[in-house]
């Protein structure tokens, strides 16, 4: 009887426990009518996305639809009446939700891990258009109840993004149909800034000529007698620092932020710098471009710079979402689409 009692207790206890759905039913109507079909290819070795706490008790993020892959295709046949001829396939890679303190704070956040990446299809092969790859982080001074914000974050990005594949442009070779599970390491043996022992020095005006290795010789960082860059010069004449990538000197690489120059280091997973995202998000210094402004939840605006940001040291911060952290921490450089990856 006391087992029985027990168990039934137990039972209650997991019933009652908060269940958020991640609902998506946003308009994802191609308006250019390119697209002839949407497919999912869901690579999660664990399709549970976790828990957060809210108010002492968990709460678990779940999809509305088990079946995502068919939700996907209906999702998109709703939307769109008129289709071309383009096929597009999204991979889901990566999606937890949990609670984690961060080192020197005195409560934990609630975050969500999300990778996401897009693909054009022909025949059997795959060309990459982009992904995102982040961490959301949710401020529990400012939000009730993290398990709502972070869906809501969740189904914005996922739906944002489909829509950015629509118009978005293939880089690199094609990728075999064999290969699409390992599509990363695939496309990464082209790249010469992780593969060639030394950098060539020089400025890059995107992140694509920084991983070509392929610096632009009518531009010239000046400095001052402390040896600090103070100017951009293209063709002789003083330009805009919003028109540069990064730069290297003496093999060493250095990316343009909106607080001034972090040196680009690297290891096994790539190059990062050791930053903040208040940091990155802070009004720059050098070209006027107030990110701050774009990180207070336009999660449509975002995605969409997510697109163009490995092109300058500005847009590189837009593809954070969620709360401006104090946390340092270091942060990668997506080697495809030179965006940030922030990992806490």
């Amino acid at each position: 009887m006391k087992k029985l009692i027990f168990f039934l207790l137990i039972s209650a206890t997991v019933a009652a426990q908060k269940v958020e759905l991640i609902t998506l039913n946003q308009n994802i109507k191609d308006k250019k009518g390119f697209i002839k079909s949407l497919t999912l290819i869901d690579n999660r070795n664990d399709k549970t996305i976790g828990s957060v706490t809210d108010k002492d008790e968990k709460a678990e993020i779940k999809f509305a639809d088990v079946d995502l892959k068919s939700h996907f295709e209906k999702w998109f046949k709703e939307a769109n009446d008129n289709v071309g001829n383009t096929d597009i396939v999204i991979m889901l890679e990566n999606l937890k939700a949990y609670d984690e303190q961060d080192e020197n704070k005195t409560f934990p956040y609630a975050k969500a891990k999300i990778k996401i990446s897009g693909f054009l299809k022909r025949n059997d092969k795959y060309y990459f258009i982009t992904r995102f790859d982040n961490v959301i982080v949710c401020n529990p001074k400012t939000v009730s109840h993290p398990q709502k914000y972070l869906a809501q974050q969740i189904s914005d990005i996922i739906s944002e993004f489909i829509k950015i594949t629509y118009s978005g442009s293939v880089s690199g070779s094609y990728i075999p149909e064999n290969q699409i599970n390992n599509y990363d390491e695939y496309l990464i043996k082209n790249n010469k800034a992780l593969t060639n022992p030394v950098l060539e020095n020089g400025v890059y005006t995107s992140s694509k000529t920084f991983y070509n290795q392929q610096p632009n010789f009518d531009y010239r960082v000046e400095k001052n007698k402390k040896g600090k860059v103070v100017r951009l010069i293209k063709n002789q004449v003083s330009t805009s620092f919003s028109e540069m990538y990064c730069y290297v000197e003496n093999g060493v690489a250095y990316k343009l932020t909106p607080v001034g120059f972090d040196e680009m280091k690297k290891n096994e997973k790539g190059f990062y710098i050791h930053t903040s995202r208040v940091n990155l998000f802070s009004e720059t210094k050098t070209g006027g471009i107030m990110i701050g402004a774009l990180a207070g939840g336009v999660v449509g605006a975002l995605i969409g710079a997510v697109v163009d940001s490995g092109s300058n040291g500005a847009n590189g911060a837009v593809n954070g979402i969620g709360f401006k952290s104090t946390q340092e921490s270091d942060v990668y450089i997506d080697s495809l689409n030179g965006t940030y990856i922030f990992e806490k």
